[in-house]
């Protein structure tokens, strides 16, 4: 008869989102391993265990961070038009980023708001994280220019980068405690810009 393993003291999803939560209000450089043990209820070996150590734990944070809160990004891209997608995203970044229970801001923004040369490669790791993101707009703003959606004179390296630009500026607004409304404000000024506004 097999013979049961131990059972895991803790769920995996559960644990990361602790961390999730920690990483996002302190940042990287500001969590400690004591800060992470306690908040995901678990000890220093079975953190070890689960994840490695404290940079691959963010790593594992940030990759589910972009599954569950930035689910919107996919529903965002798969827009009819190109002036759509930008209008969507914009939206639903101020939502996200606007939570109650949830920290102001971004967990991409945030976390990696460090001047420590020792963690170089978390920067590394975020701006690579961000730059396959904005990839993806590219990409749907190149298919826009091909179907005649947007005018060929089009950049799609542009258009993606201002989006990426505007909603990294959103996040770091909502993280100095910019309301709601005061945002959803600023995306709509800046959908003005976009390719496709009303004139």
């Amino acid at each position: 008869m097999a013979v049961k393993g131990r059972p895991r003291e803790f769920v995996l999803d559960d644990a990361l989102d602790s961390a999730i939560d920690v990483f996002w209000r302190q940042g990287y450089e500001g969590t400690t391993l004591d800060d992470l043990t306690r908040a995901m209820k678990i000890s220093r070996p079975s953190l070890y265990a689960a994840f490695g150590n404290k940079e691959s734990t963010f790593r594992a944070a940030v990759e589910r961070y972009a599954v569950v809160d930035m689910d919107y990004v996919d529903d965002a891209i798969a827009q009819p038009t190109a002036r759509q997608v930008a209008d969507r995203y914009l939206s639903s970044n101020v939502r996200a980023i606007t939570t109650p229970g949830k920290p102001p801001g971004c967990l991409s923004i945030q976390g990696g708001l460090t001047s420590n040369p020792e963690h170089h490669r978390v920067v590394e790791f975020l701006n690579e994280s961000r730059a396959a993101g904005e990839a993806r707009f590219v990409e749907r703003f190149r298919e826009a220019i091909a179907t005649g959606d947007l005018p060929a004179s089009e950049d799609p390296r542009e258009l993606a980068a201002f989006l990426a630009t505007v909603s990294a500026g959103l996040a770091v607004q909502a993280t100095g405690g910019a309301t709601r409304l005061d945002l959803e404000k600023v995306a709509s000024r800046a959908l003005r810009a976009f390719p496709g506004a009303p004139r």
